[in-house]
């Protein structure tokens, strides 16, 4: 059973953003003459995931507060107590770049959604229902962001 990879970048834009990266995988897939198996895609970051739903922009919208309200930029309120990230305490970590971004919200949001996901592959196509679509979530852009594919079967 072969077993193909790739990686790919993805040019992402500021503050959370929703790509269908749908294309692009299944572009990856034609490349592989496999017809039935797998693919694989992951995210090689912590401030982005990946889902299966749908491409539409007003949904898009409302995913973008839903995340925000979970992990709003500031810190969290628990109770009637405010917290602040300590991720974000850039003086107390060691060995951080000097152009660390505060970014614990970026990795909380990362961490209710998933960093990869597996698609059936039936006939050389992604088994995808009517309305779903490979969407990748930046977090933290604007940033080049690398996805890992990989495919197998025959």
């Amino acid at each position: 059973m072969p077993i193909i990879h790739q990686v790919i970048q993805i040019p992402t834009e500021s503050g959370i953003q929703i790509y269908d990266i749908t294309p692009q995988i299944q572009t990856f897939l034609i490349s592989t003459a496999i017809q039935n198996g797998q693919v694989l895609v992951f995210s090689r970051h912590t401030t982005t995931a990946l889902a299966i739903n749908e491409h539409e922009p007003r949904l898009f919208e409302d995913v973008k507060a839903y995340l925000q309200q979970l992990a709003p930029e500031g810190g969290l309120t628990l109770g009637t107590v405010r917290h602040r990230y300590h991720h974000n305490d850039l003086h107390l970590r060691p060995n951080i770049p000097p152009d660390e971004p505060m970014n614990a919200h970026s990795h909380l949001m990362a961490i209710t959604l998933s960093t990869s996901e597996v698609i059936p592959v039936v006939d050389g196509k992604l088994a995808l229902g009517t309305y779903q679509s490979v969407l990748l979530f930046e977090l933290d852009g604007p940033r080049t962001r690398s996805l890992f594919l990989q495919a197998m079967g025959e």
